[in-house]
């Protein structure tokens, strides 16, 4: 009777009529994991069946089959199954290693569909795809493709282990699938958060059981993972798991922030730590904490750090329970008397402090000298090989201030100074020179914005209505007089204003007129808020806009508020307008980098101010072990040695990989040697192509050697390289960088090789020589043919082909022609029979090198005619004068004789095929709908409206629509 009424339950739990897989997934992961109350006859209590026994592994039946066949939509028959007692818990793809695992990992997703087997998976808890060549990825039901992981053992093996056969795929799999750490996993790791059903990352695993160990023997610490790692599934897992295995355990959850204590309440009820009958967590006064803490109920509290304003004075409150209290951003809220009345009250609770980035040794009390040791530790650039997180690319612009009359305001000085003595004059000056070095002028902000607004026009994910972007001022009456200079631009109504700024009339009643207050407060008023409406009111509904509705909202203009802790949403793009240093710095410039779709693929950090060497400092900082470690102690000593040691190893290992890579280059192996083998021989058309995937290649290794080399770059001696060693590797890097550079240059290279071109240049020039760079990449704006259009061919060798000076005539002729076939190539669509004819030109500049017939300056003049002929768009025969003032039917009368055709006829008389031209042009102007560029169904009324004019010739159609769709001149 028992078994008969549990398997009814159990079957009504996993039917999925008229339900989504993850309601009918939660129904059966209760019975799962609690149990089933079955009644068997009336009158009778209710007694429970459990259907999996969590204690004691070998008491279960664990299964494997091979090809189930699923039924209730299109049959599938996934590789393996994995049964508990008869019930199905997880499913295996497994994918031959020429086949992606991502075909695996979509096969999976589309199992759970409602056309194939979606019934079959409301038991299931996690889903596996694997191969030997690319290892594990697993996730559970309703997990999207980007947020499959690779399983990865932190016990795991190195060097001949970690190429073993197997290792890759057998060995994650057993780890993961051991009887005891399944178990473990399905009951102690899986949570239903909104909507959406999550299994833990490796990290988070790792975490946490770090965490309970330490709590068994009623000790804290500090759990370090980084920016964006998912530190709040870590607090809801470990109280969770608390919650349910100490009867007497409390949880105390710690935030300094109202925003964050709401959001990780919801994030504790949606996981279920917090019943839906159970009353608010939340704390709200001083007294109703004071009351809760002797109260036996609830279990779970959350409470903002000023609840603990101190009070030395009285006696502690009497204390329920035994308490365990998380403390977020603990770097934040650990110092002081705060943390004193908190020892205080709970002097018997243990302490858990999280942090993405905890105080450094040179700050007053570290973040360890509060809490402890290190529980676990997940750093940024693991979450980065781990790609839990973005990579972050940095790009500095320079918009300098420049000081116009300094006799201007000499005389004003003296005019405002007159009758204070020299201490007052110095005292003024002193704030002068501080707001001259923070504060923006009106025009320099124009630029910014101008900048700002042109990116969010031309950048990818920005120009998509996707990507959001924070700006950050430096001061609140920046951040006002940014976003009344924003609200006079047509961009103005998708920005938003949040600073810790609340109007009060009562605190201007005696400011002046112009003061900086009234400004402030006159922003706010007149600007920002609507009628009746409160800073609260705007904030919380401009924040969500920007999360939810990033069409309508698409940048927030900050100054400390937002950019660090929970609270903090993400976006694309993050512009620094201000000077913030150290861990305010690292968690600002991380709020970009938040996995988020297929189309972002980095961080973005643009910066104003020149932060470069602080920003390089923040991550390179929160990667290392220049932290409040335990200073002289052994585990210390062992910590630094391993992060030395495989520094070192990397840095020797991508040196040699480099050196490989360029063993072919023939001797001396000076530049000029590396550009003809890397870049061919310039008189062959497709060298270029040929040799692109040596090029790539280059790049990264080059990249990767820069970096490790980087990464030890203060540490080279105590890593075991002598002097002459250290100077040996100095002179590589730059060796191989200018190399890198004169490569891309004398190529024309426009790929982005997008993980590592990024701020390769300032790397270089921080690390490694003391030459002034270029202000901030100017010459890197411009294209050797844009130089050349710029400055005349000279310059444009000098600034940008040769700025070393090393390259014979030779190569920079080699240099020049590769430049120009690049740019033909590429805009060869918007106007074939014009480059066309520079084709030819090309060819004859290519021949008179190879000849030697001219001499090297005449070879320099015709190239800069033929780039400036590309510039003007000049073609060398003759149109009818109808023409003139229309150059894309110019464009359309030079090509109408060469496209390929069926039955239409181009007329043979210039002045019908002019009329011809303009009539097409006309189609466009007033037919093509706006937008149709990449809207297939716009482009087929194109097409519709071409097709007639061209005697209803489709090929003709065809090619002059390619034509068209590459002018710019249509919209």
């Amino acid at each position: 009777a028992h078994i008969s009424a549990t398997m009814q339950k159990l079957e009504t739990a996993v039917d999925t009529t008229g339900v989504t897989l993850y309601q009918a997934n939660l129904r059966t992961y209760q019975l799962l994991r609690y149990g089933v109350p079955v009644q068997v006859a009336a009158g009778q209590a209710h007694e429970t069946v459990h259907l999996i026994d969590w204690e004691q592994a070998d008491r279960n039946d664990f299964a494997i089959a091979e090809e189930v066949t699923l039924k209730g939509g299109y049959e599938r028959r996934p590789d393996l199954v994995l049964y508990i007692n008869g019930i199905a818990i997880g499913v295996i793809e497994l994918k031959r290693s020429s086949v992606e695992v991502a075909d695996g990992v979509r096969q999976l997703i589309t199992n759970q569909e409602e056309i194939f087997n979606k019934n079959f998976f409301s038991t299931v808890q996690f889903v596996f795809a694997g191969s030997d060549s690319q290892g594990l990825r697993y996730g559970t039901t309703g997990t999207p493709e980007q947020f499959f992981v690779e399983w990865k053992d932190e016990d795991g093996g190195t060097g001949d282990d970690a190429i073993a056969s197997g290792a890759l795929l057998d060995k994650p799999l057993a780890q993961m699938c051991g009887k005891e750490r399944l178990l473990d996993l399905i009951r102690n790791f899986i949570i239903f958060d909104a909507g959406q059903k999550k299994v833990p990352r490796p990290h988070q695993f790792f975490g946490v059981k770090a965490a309970q160990e330490r709590m068994r023997q009623r000790e804290g610490g500090v759990i370090w993972h980084t920016q964006g790692s998912g530190k709040s599934i870590i607090m809801v897992l470990i109280a969770k798991w608390l919650m349910e295995h100490d009867p007497d355990a409390r949880v105390l959850v710690i935030t300094d922030r109202d925003e964050l204590d709401k959001q990780i309440e919801g994030v504790m009820r949606n996981a279920g730590v917090i019943g839906e009958d159970d009353p608010p967590p939340r704390i709200s006064s001083r007294a109703q904490f004071v009351d809760k803490l002797g109260a036996t109920t609830p279990r779970l509290l959350c409470a903002l750090v000023h609840k603990f304003e101190p009070d030395f004075k009285g006696d502690p409150p009497p204390v329920h329970g035994r308490f365990y209290i998380f403390i977020d951003e603990c770097h934040r809220t650990q110092g002081g008397d705060m943390n004193k009345q908190m020892k205080c009250w709970m002097e018997d609770a243990v302490f858990i402090g999280f942090t993405g980035t905890p105080l450094l040794r040179k700050d007053r009390k570290t973040t360890r000298a509060v809490f402890g040791t290190y529980i676990h530790t997940y750093k940024f650039h693991q979450g980065v090989a781990d790609k839990v997180i973005l990579d972050l690319k940095y790009e500095a612009r320079d918009v300098p201030q420049r000081l116009t009359s300094q006799k201007a305001i000499d005389a004003w000085f003296n005019q405002k100074t007159k009758g204070l003595n020299n201490f007052q004059k110095a005292v003024l000056r002193k704030r002068w020179a501080t707001m001259e070095r923070l504060m923006s002028s009106g025009e320099r902000k124009q630029r910014i914005i101008a900048n700002i607004i042109e990116d969010f026009s031309l950048k990818p994910r920005l120009n998509n209505d996707r990507g959001t972007a924070i700006l950050v001022a430096a001061s609140i009456y920046d951040a006002c007089h940014y976003y009344r200079l924003f609200q006079n631009t047509t961009f103005g109504q998708y920005c938003g204003i949040i600073t810790s700024f609340e109007p009060n009339h009562n605190a201007i009643s005696r400011e002046p007129a112009n003061s900086d207050e009234r400004y402030k407060f006159d922003t706010y008023t007149q600007h920002v808020l609507a009628k009746d409406q409160t800073t609260k009111q705007y904030e919380d509904e401009t924040k969500r806009r920007f999360i939810e509705e990033p069409a309508n909202c698409k940048l927030l203009i900050v100054v400390s508020k937002l950019l660090t802790g929970f609270d903090a949403p993400s976006c694309s793009y993050i512009y620094l307008d201000n000077e913030l240093h150290d861990h305010n710095l690292f968690q600002a410039i991380c709020r970009t980098n938040r996995l988020d779709g297929d189309d972002k693929d980095y961080g973005h950090i643009v910066d104003f101010k020149e932060l470069f060497g602080d920003v390089q400092q923040a991550i390179a900082v929160y990667n290392s072990d220049e932290l409040d470690v335990d200073d002289g102690s052994e585990d210390n000593n062992v910590t630094l040695k391993n992060w030395l040691e495989e520094g070192k190893s990397k840095l020797d290992a991508t040196r040699e990989a480099l050196k490989y890579l360029c063993e072919p280059v023939p001797q001396p192996r000076e530049v000029e040697q590396y550009l003809r083998y890397f870049c061919g021989d310039a008189n062959d058309p497709n060298a270029l192509n040929d040799t692109e995937t040596l090029r790539v290649s280059f790049y990264k290794s080059v990249a990767t050697f820069i970096r490790a080399f980087v990464a030890i770059f203060q540490d080279l001696s105590e890593a075991g390289y002598t002097d002459a060693e250290i100077s040996e590797l100095r002179n590589e890097v730059e060796f191989f960088g200018d190399t890198r550079a004169a490569i891309k240059k004398h190529s024309g290279e426009e790929l982005d090789i997008k993980p590592y071109e990024a701020d390769m240049r300032h790397l270089i020039n921080t690390y490694i020589q003391a030459d002034p760079a270029d202000p901030l990449g100017k010459v890197d704006n411009y294209s050797l043919v844009e130089l050349i259009i710029e400055t005349g061919i000279h310059d444009a060798i000098a600034k940008k082909l040769n700025g070393k000076g090393r390259l014979s005539k030779n190569a920079i002729a080699e240099g020049i022609i590769n430049n120009v076939r690049k740019t033909i190539i590429r805009d060869q669509l918007t106007d074939p029979k014009f480059y066309e004819e520079l084709s030819k030109l090309l060819d004859d500049l290519i021949k008179q090198k190879r000849d030697d017939t001219e001499s090297y300056e005449e070879f320099l003049k015709k190239a800069e005619a033929l780039v400036k002929k590309m510039a003007g768009k000049s073609p060398t025969g003759t149109h009818p004068p109808v023409l003139n003032g229309h150059p894309q039917a110019i464009v359309l009368f030079n090509n109408l004789a060469s496209i390929p055709t069926t039955s239409f006829r181009c007329p043979e008389d210039a002045d019908k095929k002019a009329d011809l031209a303009l009539e097409i042009d006309r189609a466009m102007r007033e037919k093509a709908p706006a937008g149709w560029k990449g809207d297939d169904t716009r482009e087929k009324q194109v097409l519709n409206a071409l097709f007639p004019l061209l005697d209803r010739d489709r090929t003709a159609t065809e090619a002059v629509f390619e034509i068209i769709k590459n002018q710019p001149g249509y919209a």
